[in-house]
């Protein structure tokens, strides 16, 4: 006969015999199924009893303790590693986020956005045998979390050595002037050669920024590089002064040879052209020469007399043959000062002009010239 069957009660079954306590939480209240469980759980947690059940509060501790350790809240700023038995096994992303109980996973929080920042003073050799005192500056942060945490032993430590390192070895490949008036390129160098180094030794680190904020002298010499300094500066004032006034005198410079350049093109186009036409003249006078001898020698010698006398005064003689000229300053028709000039004659060839100058009176009166042909005097 079924146990649960009413009117049974004292009989044995499941959850009680003929001796069983009737407040027993797993005596069955009637029932079956579904009904049943929930009346146990009921009875459990002290649904119909008088006092407290102990297994109820262990329960909801055991509960507490699943929701605690299983739910996980990653901030903004934050990634969680994962680590499953000590093996880490994914990346938690920011907000929540849940996982096995412990101790079957736990996690790490790392700051992975926030910007870190190492700043150290070393001593170094230059290029030229020259100490000088370097301060840099490192600005950093987590790229891999789960590197940062496992890649290395201490991920900080490898890279404040690094840094070190590595600006040492730049700022030894330079010479002074460089490390002093232009450490950019430098800076930039160093901070690349950084992260390679970073990444080969898997920290998990990101340079942001490497700065050579300031490299100055040891103290002990600083007064003779103060005045290196001084010197230099006053050196670059002198070159830019001198290149703008190169600027400026070049093309001046250039304008005047230009223009010299062009007047002597000019020059020599004219002075071709003329000696062109008189050897041209000469070459044609030779032709009448030989042609005409006489007269082309006399008509040369009145033309040359009319070019000697043309710009001067003129006095003729009583007796017609002899023509005296006085040289006049500058063409104006006054004598020139100073010491009288020497009066010249000069004999005339017997022509039949001689004639009708023998009729002008002896008096030696000056007389008016003619005009000449073509507006010549």
């Amino acid at each position: 006969m079924p146990w649960n069957i009413p009117g049974n009660n004292n009989r044995g079954g499941r959850g009680g015999g003929s001796g069983g306590d009737g407040n027993s939480p797993w005596r069955p209240s009637g029932g079956g199924g579904f009904d049943d469980v929930v009346a146990r759980l009921r009875n459990l947690f002290g649904g119909s009893g008088g006092g407290g059940n102990p297994l109820r509060w262990v329960v909801i501790a055991l509960a507490a303790w699943l929701v605690l350790t299983s739910f996980v809240l990653v901030g903004e700023r934050e990634r969680g590693v994962v680590l499953r038995f000590g093996q880490a096994v994914r990346i938690m992303q920011p907000g929540p986020n849940f996982k096995l109980p412990w101790p079957a996973e736990r996690v790490i929080k790392v700051d992975s956005t926030g910007i870190r920042t190492f700043t150290n003073t070393v001593p170094v050799l230059t290029r030229d045998e020259n100490i000088v005192v370097v301060s840099l500056n490192v600005q950093y942060r987590v790229g891999d979390p789960e590197l940062f945490l496992f890649g290395t032993r201490d991920a900080v430590r490898v890279l404040e050595q690094v840094a070190q390192g590595v600006v040492r070895e730049q700022v030894g490949r330079a010479d002074l002037d460089t490390v002093l008036g232009a450490r950019g390129p430098l800076s930039a160098v160093a901070a690349k050669q950084l992260q390679d180094s970073l990444d080969i030794y898997r920290t998990g680190l990101i340079v942001t920024e490497l700065n050579l904020q300031d490299a100055r002298p040891p103290d002990q010499v600083k007064p003779a590089f103060d005045e290196v300094n001084s010197a230099q500066q006053v050196q670059e004032s002198l070159i830019n002064e001198a290149r703008a006034y190169a600027a400026r005198i070049v093309p001046e410079a250039r304008g005047e040879a230009a223009r010299t350049r062009t007047v002597a093109e000019g020059y020599k186009t004219a002075a071709i052209a003329r000696a062109t036409g008189d050897a041209t003249r000469f070459s044609l006078l030779l032709d009448e020469y030989r042609n005409a001898a006489d007269v082309t020698r006399k008509r040369l010698w009145l033309e040359t007399v009319q070019e000697v006398l043309a710009d001067n005064r003129t006095v003729v003689g009583g007796d017609g043959r002899q023509l005296i000229y006085v040289p006049m300053a500058d063409g104006q028709g006054q004598p020139r000062t100073g010491s009288s000039p020497p009066i010249v004659p000069v004999e005339m060839p017997d022509s039949g002009a001689g004639a009708s100058s023998s009729e002008q009176p002896s008096t030696g009166q000056r007389l008016p010239r003619p005009p000449r042909e073509g507006g010549q005097r």
